[in-house]
């Protein structure tokens, strides 16, 4: 099974005037974020003078990623592109949950579980995962992980799970 894209034949949900549908979504995706952007950095202090404030660059990236994704929709308004394609959800599914569990379990349980756990929920993601292998790559990876941030970067991270250490 691949996760790339599968065009689906049939009739489109799209409205008759929109010509290329995938880059008008992508279009209105990214003017979505680019307005998240905007309204999520609108209570830091901007710039003042010559001087940069904190929501000076959010701000310039929304602005800029605004005008990019309403050039993108007007692309797929006006020129013949591909309809919208399926998309397996299955990887980044798995990645987001993943990044989730490391967030939640990094505290209580220390680096080398939450690392472990969270390489093994990724792995998850795709059914061409070969689990010993997985399995030794991802101890391998927490071991280099345990020692590279604590020590090598001197990053106060606790490595083993808090009712282990009291």
């Amino acid at each position: 099974m691949s996760d790339a894209p599968s065009h689906v034949p049939g009739k489109s949900i799209m409205p008759s005037w929109v010509k290329g549908p995938q880059d008008f979504v992508g279009g209105l995706a990214l003017m979505a974020i680019a307005l998240f952007a905007l309204w999520a950095s609108s209570d830091l202090q901007g710039m003042h003078g010559f001087s940069f404030g904190a929501g000076t660059a959010p701000r310039m990236f929304g602005v800029l990623l605004l005008g990019l994704g309403g050039a993108v929709a007007v692309v797929g308004l006006l020129t013949e592109g591909p309809h919208l394609a399926i998309y397996a959800w299955r990887g980044p599914l798995f990645v987001t949950l993943a990044i989730v569990s490391f967030a939640v379990t990094i505290r209580p349980m220390g680096l080398i579980v939450s690392a472990f756990i969270s390489f093994m929920v990724s792995a998850l993601g795709t059914p061409e995962t070969r689990w010993k292998e997985t399995t030794i790559v991802g101890v391998l990876l927490t071991a280099f992980c345990s020692f590279l941030f604590p020590y090598a970067l001197g990053l106060p991270l606790q490595l083993l799970p808090a009712f282990l250490i009291r």
